[in-house]
C-alpha cells in the first residue's frame, strides 16, 4: 500500500470548545467542523504538559518532558535525540517545517529567539524551513519575519496566520510531479496564542464584531481574568486558523493529493484565561495554561485521510503522547523507544494495554506537579517547596486537586480533602505513583492533603 503523505496542522493555547464540533455555537471552524464529518473527531484528547516549549519537545521526540530536561520555556531539545522528523527521514519521507520552533534558545546560554535557527537546532527537518524559535517575538498579529532554510530573513506584512500557510503552500506547490517520496509537513502557528509584548489575542480585524455574541463557557466566572476584554479576538484567531486549514486541503486537492494525504489537527494545550493564576506557587508563575484544569489540558484533535475516516467522535482517551507514533506508524517508520500508542492501534483492539484509562501530565513553571485524568476525574498532586522555573523531578508530592468531571464540569468544587473521596484518592494516587515511574520518574511518596 502506497504510504500517505502527512500534514500536521498545530495550533497553539487553543482550547477544546472553540470548534464548532467540539460545542461552539458560532460559526468559528466551518472548515474544521466538515472535516470532522469526514474524518476522525477525538472528543476527549489531552495534553501531557500544558507548556509551549514541552509539549513541543514531547511532539518531536515520543518523550515526556521530563526525560528530555525541557520542562519549561526556554530549554533547547537535546542534539542527540532520535526526532520524529529524523525517523522520517530515515523513512524516507522528505519533512518540512513551517512556523514556530520553540526549541532552539537555552536561556542563560545560546540565544536564536530572533535570530536564525541552526540546523542543528531543527530536529532534523533538513529539507524545508521557514520558522522562528520564538515566532510571538518576531512578528506580530500583522507582520513580522521568520527565517528560511539558509538563515536568510523572510519578512511578511499580513495576518500571521495567512502567511505562515502561505510558506506551507509553497512547499506543497513547489514538490516536483516526478517526487515520488512522500512528504511531513510540520505547520506550527501561534493563533491563538496572545501576543507577549501587546498582552493581548490579535484576531484578525473586525472579530470584535463579528463575534461580540459568543456564549460564555462555563468555566469562566465574570471579573475573574481576561476572558471578557479578550475571547472575541480569541475566536477571531481560531476563526483565522480554521480558514487557513480550508486553504491547505483546496491546494492539496488543486495538485492531486488530498486522497493520499493524512491530515492532522491539534493544539498544545488550551487556556484558562488567566483565571487560575493564584495556584502558582513562590518562584512559579501563570497567565493562561500550567495547570491541571480541563480548559488547560483538554485539546482539539482530529484526523483525516486514509485509516482516519467515516465522520466517526471517538470518545476514548488519547493523548497528545499518542500522535508521534501515529505519525511514525502510517509512515511505516521506526518507533522504539517512544512512549504513547499509535491511535491505529487503539482503534484496532491492538495496543497493549487496550483502550486508555488515564493520562499522565506533567506541570511546570507554576508549580512542580502531576496530574492523573481518568474518564471521570482529575487528580493533581505537587510540590510547594520546589521552584517551578528550576526543577522538574521530585519524590515527593502532596495532593492538591480532585474534580469530578462529570458531577463538576466547571470544576467549580475541590474533592480532595473530603472524606466521602478517600478510598477513591487513595486508588488515584496508587495509579499515579506507577505512571510517574513508568515516566522515568523513580518510585514517588503522595501525601494526603492536610
Amino acid at each position: 500500500m502506497k504510504r500517505p503523505n502527512i500534514v500536521m496542522f498545530f495550533s497553539d493555547q487553543q482550547r477544546f470548545d472553540s470548534l464548532g464540533c467540539n460545542g461552539q455555537a458560532l460559526d468559528v471552524t466551518p472548515n474544521l467542523d466538515a472535516l470532522a464529518k469526514e474524518g476522525i473527531n477525538y472528543s476527549k484528547a489531552y495534553t501531557v504538559q500544558p507548556v509551549c516549549g514541552p509539549a513541543r519537545a514531547m511532539l518531536q521526540t515520543g518523550l515526556y518532558p521530563s526525560e528530555l530536561g525541557c520542562f519549561k520555556n526556554g530549554v533547547s531539545l537535546p542534539r542527540d535525540r532520535h526526532t520524529l522528523a529524523v525517523r522520517l527521514r530515515e523513512a524516507g519521507y522528505r519533512v518540512g517545517y513551517v512556523g514556530k520552533w520553540h526549541l532552539a534558545t537555552d536561556h542563560g546560554g545560546f540565544n536564536c529567539e530572533t535570530g536564525p535557527i541552526p540546523l542543528e537546532r531543527r530536529g532534523g527537518y533538513n529539507d524545508y524551513w521557514m520558522a522562528s524559535d520564538i515566532l510571538e517575538f518576531t512578528s506580530h498579529g500583522y507582520g513580522g519575519y521568520v527565517h528560511d532554510s539558509y538563515g536568510n530573513k523572510v519578512e511578511f506584512s499580513g495576518y500571521r496566520p495567512d502567511c505562515i500557510t502561505d510558506y506551507a503552500l509553497n512547499y506543497i506547490r513547489q514538490r516536483s510531479p516526478e517526487d515520488e517520496a512522500p512528504f511531513f509537513l510540520f505547520i506550527s502557528q501561534i493563533e491563538p496564542h496572545h501576543q507577549n509584548d501587546h498582552n493581548q489575542f490579535e484576531g484578525p480585524l473586525g472579530s470584535k464584531e463579528k463575534f461580540a455574541g459568543y456564549t460564555k463557557p462555563a468555566d469562566l466566572n465574570p471579573g475573574e481574568g481576561d476572558w471578557e476584554r479578550q475571547y472575541p479576538d480569541y475566536l477571531g484567531c481560531c476563526n483565522a486558523l480554521d480558514r487557513n486549514v480550508g486553504r491547505v486541503l483546496d491546494v492539496l486537492k488543486e495538485r492531486g493529493l488530498y486522497d493520499n494525504t493524512v491530515f492532522i489537527y491539534t493544539s498544545d494545550h488550551g487556556c484558562h484565561f488567566k483565571t487560575k493564576v493564584k495556584d502558582a506557587v513562590p518562584g512559579g508563575f501563570d497567565d493562561y495554561k500550567r495547570n491541571c484544569y480541563e480548559n488547560t489540558i483538554h485539546i482539539p484533535m482530529m484526523i483525516s485521510g486514509p485509516g482516519f475516516s467515516g465522520g466517526r467522535l471517538e470518545n476514548n482517551l488519547v493523548s497528545l503522547m499518542d500522535i508521534p507514533k501515529t505519525i511514525l506508524t502510517l509512515a511505516q517508520g521506526d518507533t522504539s523507544g517512544m512512549r504513547g500508542d499509535s491511535l491505529q492501534d487503539l482503534a484496532s483492539g491492538l495496543s497493549k494495554g487496550g483502550q486508555k484509562k488515564d493520562i499522565y501530565i506533567q506541570i511546570s513553571e507554576s508549580f512542580l506537579g502531576r496530574a492523573l485524568r481518568t474518564e471521570r476525574y482529575t487528580y493533581c498532586v505537587y510540590n510547594p517547596d520546589k521552584n517551578p522555573n528550576k526543577e522538574y523531578l521530585t519524590d515527593s508530592y502532596t495532593e492538591r486537586f480532585l474534580f469530578d468531571n462529570k458531577e463538576d464540569p466547571a470544576q467549580k468544587v475541590n474533592l480532595v480533602k473530603d472524606p466521602a473521596h478517600a478510598k477513591l484518592r487513595e486508588d488515584l494516587r496508587a495509579r499515579l505513583i506507577v505512571l510517574a515511574e513508568e515516566a522515568g520518574e523513580g518510585r514517588i511518596r503522595i501525601q494526603e492533603s492536610a
